[in-house]
């Protein structure tokens, strides 16, 4: 592992471009298997469909990972810049997601419906590269993707959303168990990074740059977490008819 380490710490962003190609490869395998009927004849849709599949792929094995690496060193918690190889490359491969991520939403033409998973993307991926590139700040980026925990239910979520599931058992469920998730893995998890870094803002290199993006990233996610509750426990028909009579609704939205 010492041998993989050094070759993905001498080129670092040749190695985020080499993971990002590999979830390239991932979602072109996800294109291969028949979609959904209830999504297969609407483009947006079946992209939507695809991109969140492999999206709970990444959430599945970086939030796995990042649990695992606490679990056996818990040093990660009380140090931010505690250092492990096995920590360093799955910064790599989730630096590679985003990468893909922003990537596929751009080229398929949903910029705009999409801007603030990009946002996300953008802030996490200028951190976590920060990382790779110093070797510095790697366990507060490991304990960052401790919300991919929460990440994994979010996209089941949507993925019943997309079918039309809302009223099943399943998505019953999982909504409870996204509001133990959200709070548990992503709130405590930003939480505990930002506490950290106000403790040690004098000696942290950069500090000042990463509690402005800390508190960046606290905001969007108190604002999606008002959001979930609203939606799953507080729904409000936000459908409405136009002025031509025609049937309008956010579906083209793809934080909706």
């Amino acid at each position: 592992m010492d041998g993989v380490v050094s070759v993905l710490q001498k080129y670092p962003g040749l190695s985020v471009l080499a993971f990002s190609f590999i979830f390239r490869l991932v979602n072109r395998l996800v294109q291969i298997i028949p979609l959904p009927r209830v999504v297969e004849h609407d483009d947006f849709h079946s992209w939507k469909w695809r991109n969140l599949c492999v999206s709970l792929l990444h959430s599945l094995l970086s939030g796995t990972w990042a649990v695992t690496c606490v679990i056996l060193w818990p040093e990660i918690l009380e140090n931010i810049y505690y250092y492990t190889p096995l920590s360093y490359i799955l910064i790599c491969v989730s630096t590679g997601y985003f990468v893909h991520d922003a990537g596929d939403i751009v080229l398929n033409g949903h910029s705009k419906g999409s801007w603030e998973f990009l946002l996300h993307h953008l802030l996490v991926s200028g951190c976590f590269l920060y990382a790779l590139y110093t070797q510095r700040y790697v366990a507060g980026s490991v304990i960052a993707l401790i919300v991919e925990v929460n990440s994994f239910t979010l996209n089941i979520r949507l993925l019943l959303k997309l079918i039309g599931a809302q009223s099943s058992m399943l998505y019953n469920m999982n909504k409870i168990l996204n509001i133990f998730t959200y709070i548990c893995f992503r709130l405590s998890a930003q939480l505990h990074i930002t506490w950290s870094i106000i403790q040690n803002i004098s000696w942290l290199d950069h500090s000042g740059y990463f509690l402005t993006i800390m508190i960046i990233m606290n905001t969007m996610i108190l604002i999606y977490f008002y959001r979930l509750v609203r939606s799953d426990f507080f729904p409000q028909n936000k459908a409405y008819i136009n002025h031509s009579g025609r049937h309008k609704d956010n579906s083209t939205k793809f934080l909706n």
